[in-house]
């Protein structure tokens, strides 16, 4: 059975999407995902998303981190879905219904609201999310919120000198993040700009994260450190993040089909 998918990338974050609209996609289980995305031997991604019907939105969107695990969202992938449906559109997520656009080379995307309360991170104890009491080496007193997924916030003089190849997964996997947590690390360069740098949760090291972009973006604007309006730049490129007045944040930045091919499904099932 061969099955078509399309490679995709926000900002060098690459997916495989897969379009179960029709209903012709067999069940996708973690070590099918892990497969198709292995580099070496896969088609290679850092998410593996699936297009599937919806009956409360134009569609859904399932979402695979590389190590097979379902994730609840992810910015970057909603951009570039958003791209190929060629208009605006609903889609079902497991973190809620996202609004998109396509806009320019990209998409815009409704991120909803974020939300700061410790036990919907989650955390394993209750403590102060915009300054919490922690630390792992010089990685120090971070924010917390969950933007559709859970993230971690530190900021620090110089984003690029943090061994984050080290401390992520560290990070990602200690006991007080039931759910493991995305890790970010951030340098405010000025009122309107932000430098950072993702450990993705289940993905590693990623050139863009887009509720990453989301969350530091979210937590410097609560430490009133950058305005309401900011740029996010990633190693992959830059997004815009503004935070509204009606307290939903909104990301917008560019996405790109890469190509597209097919696969027997036995070869990965």
């Amino acid at each position: 059975m061969r099955i078509p998918f399309i490679k995709m990338h926000g900002l060098g974050n690459d997916f495989v999407v897969l379009d179960a609209r029709d209903g012709n996609l067999p069940p996708l289980e973690a070590h099918v995902a892990r497969a198709l995305a292995d580099r070496h031997t896969g088609i290679g991604c850092d998410q593996l998303i699936v297009l599937e019907p919806s009956d409360v939105a134009d569609f859904r969107m399932r979402i695979r981190n590389a190590d097979g695990g379902e994730v609840e969202a992810c910015g970057n992938a909603t951009r570039a879905v958003a791209l190929l449906h060629g208009e605006a559109a609903e889609i079902e997520t497991a973190a809620g219904i996202l609004s998109a656009r396509p806009e320019g080379g990209g998409a815009a995307v409704d991120m909803g609201e974020p939300d700061f309360d410790w036990n919907s991170i989650p955390l394993s104890d209750p403590m102060d999310t915009l300054d919490m009491p922690v630390g792992w080496d010089e990685l120090e007193r971070p924010v917390a919120v969950n933007v559709g997924n859970p993230h971690v916030v530190f900021f620090v003089r110089d984003c690029d000198k943090v061994d984050l190849a080290h401390l992520g997964p560290a990070i990602e996997r200690d006991p007080l993040f039931p759910q493991r947590v995305n890790v970010n690390v951030a340098t405010v360069e000025n009122r309107g700009e932000i430098r950072l740098r993702v450990w993705e949760r289940g993905a590693g090291l990623t050139r863009a994260c887009g509720t990453g972009a989301c969350a530091t973006a979210v937590a410097a604007m609560r430490r009133k450190l950058v305005e309401r309006e900011v740029v996010v730049s990633l190693p992959g490129g830059k997004l815009l993040i503004s935070w509204g007045e009606d307290g939903r944040v909104t990301m917008t930045g560019p996405a790109s089909e890469s190509f597209r091919g097919s696969f027997d499904w036995g070869d990965f099932a």
